[in-house]
């Protein structure tokens, strides 16, 4: 016989289970929601710029180059285009030999480097990862979101600038503009002179932009 109040039999114990059934399963689902949020936090530090991230000793990132380590009182750590985008090329140029330049980006009382040097001969060495900031432009922001490379030589000597560096110099700005998608043009490839505030004048009269920007689009290949 069903009771009367309108409610069926043992209503009053299977609230009270339901009641705990609930407080239990909000405690479990309370529980799950704080392992996926210390997770998730565990892997925020992948974000945070500056971060000391995993990364394979002697590493390049165009392929031929050479590695020989920059100071780090030179380059700030980073995960770019993570931590910011990169969408500019900086050509400058070392106004002295190949091993000068790797010695004063060597120096950490230098304060400056940038990630590569092409030499004369068309051999490129790497300083830093292009995923750090290297202090070549003279300016926060243009650091944060370019790749500085330096050429040897001198503003003032057009026969710096020979046959092969041009070629390997616009092999690696064209392989830098395909990696992060920057269009093959003199808006996004600037020299050192044109970075708001500095006071360099490379890479100097005697760069041939035409010539060089026509090298970089001959192998550029846009993001599709």
């Amino acid at each position: 016989m069903e009771a009367t109040s309108g409610r069926p039999a043992g209503g009053d114990a299977d609230r009270r289970l339901g009641r705990r059934a609930l407080l239990v399963g909000g405690a479990a689902a309370a529980v799950g929601t704080a392992v996926l949020a210390r997770q998730e936090l565990s892997h925020l530090w992948w974000r945070l710029p500056g971060v000391d991230k995993p990364r394979v000793a002697g590493a390049v990132d165009f392929r031929g180059a050479r590695w020989v380590a920059a100071s780090p009182a030179n380059y700030r750590q980073a995960d770019r285009p993570d931590d910011y985008p990169v969408d500019r090329v900086v050509i400058h140029v070392t106004q002295g030999g190949y091993r000068s330049a790797v010695k004063a980006f060597q120096d950490p009382a230098h304060a400056a480097a940038a990630h590569y040097i092409v030499r004369r001969d068309g051999r490129i060495t790497q300083l830093i990862r292009e995923l750090d900031v290297a202090f070549h432009a003279g300016n926060r922001g243009y650091n944060e979101r370019s790749v500085g490379i330096e050429h040897e030589g001198f503003v003032e000597d057009a026969s710096s600038f020979t046959d092969a560096m041009y070629a390997a110099s616009a092999r690696l700005t064209a392989a830098i503009c395909g990696r992060y998608g920057i269009p093959a043009d003199r808006e996004h490839v600037i020299g050192h002179v044109e970075v708001p505030g500095t006071d360099h004048t490379d890479p100097g009269p005697h760069w041939d932009w035409g010539r060089y920007m026509g090298l970089v689009r001959q192998v550029h290949t846009p993001e599709t």
